[in-house]
């Protein structure tokens, strides 16, 4: 009796699996699909694929890098947020490897880069001094100003390390040493800190490989304006380091050097610009954006690229 009772348990449990599973695992599937290729739905549920001459060549939800060999900005085309989902054996130096996407994984703290001591190509750079260095890039690449407030000329966080007895606060009233953590000046004396003396110290450059975290760690206002011409999304990656969107601010300028590379007026451009401009979501949430990626491969349908 027992032994029936455990049986037809069991059988009813089979049962219930193969209808579930006959549900959950192919009507509802089947239906989801049939959905997803109805007119206006097809194409987003496909992945949103761009074709160019009958070849595939991307989606306009991921970004890509439109760069030459060396990672170097190819002039003609407008670029995109840098990204942080690079490969680990730097086949994409640049990113946008959708099967690495990630995040930098560090916050408004991070201010203090690690200088290696045996190859500065292995210097671990803090996010500010990320920034720095990207501003810096896209400003000399835009012909834009790209100095920003708590950088260095040479595109650094300026950060000083002070040392010395602190008061009740934390604070060195009265410094006795006083470092540039994040400047390595040549041993030769041809560079110096970007700032002469703290609080009557004389300011040093670091040495590689030397720990400063004893110091109490001052960052640098410096003298450049907050309203840079170079946005945000330009020296920062998206939180899924593959977004092909960036602001019409960066967008913007953009416009002159891809206008001149091209031989095209910028009038044509911005046109082309608002074309792939899209507004928010809903009509109040974030920002508007510019897709990169859309708008570069009908820039090269409408205004082939000649150089």
């Amino acid at each position: 009796m027992r032994m029936s009772s455990w049986i037809r348990q069991h059988v009813a449990a089979l049962r219930a699996l193969l209808v579930l599973t006959v549900i959950t695992g192919i009507i509802y599937p089947a239906v989801v699909l049939g959905i997803s290729q109805l007119p206006g739905l097809k194409d987003k549920a496909n992945g949103s694929l761009i074709e160019k001459d009958g070849k595939l060549v991307g989606s306009s939800l991921i970004g890509q890098a439109f760069t030459d060999g060396k990672g170097d900005a190819l002039v003609q085309y407008f670029q995109t947020r840098p990204s942080n989902s690079a490969p680990t054996d730097g086949s994409i130096p640049d990113g946008y490897d959708p099967t690495n996407t990630a995040f930098g994984n560090m916050g408004p703290e991070s201010v203090v880069d690690s200088l290696d001591a045996s190859d500065p190509k292995k210097d671990k750079l803090s996010l500010l001094s990320t920034v720095c260095s990207r501003s810096q890039a896209v400003g000399t690449l835009e012909g834009v100003d790209g100095s920003r407030p708590f950088c260095t000329s040479g595109g650094v966080g300026s950060v000083l390390a002070v040392f010395g007895p602190r008061d009740s606060h934390g604070q060195v009233p009265n410094p006795t040493k006083v470092v540039s953590v994040n400047e390595a000046c040549a041993t030769d004396g041809t560079t110096k800190p970007f700032q002469q003396a703290y609080k009557g110290v004389t300011v040093e450059c670091a040495k590689r490989g030397e720990d400063y975290s004893a110091g109490q760690i001052v960052p640098i206002r410096g003298d450049a304006a907050v309203d840079t011409p170079v946005p945000s999304d330009a020296v920062t990656a998206s939180a899924s380091g593959l977004d092909p969107q960036i602001s019409p601010d960066y967008a913007a300028i953009q416009v002159a050097r891809v206008a001149k590379a091209r031989n095209i007026s910028q009038d044509q451009l911005k046109s082309l610009v608002d074309a792939h401009t899209s507004g928010r979501a809903l009509g109040f949430m974030g920002e508007k954006t510019v897709n990169v990626v859309e708008l570069n491969y009908d820039l090269d349908s409408e205004y082939p690229f000649k150089g």
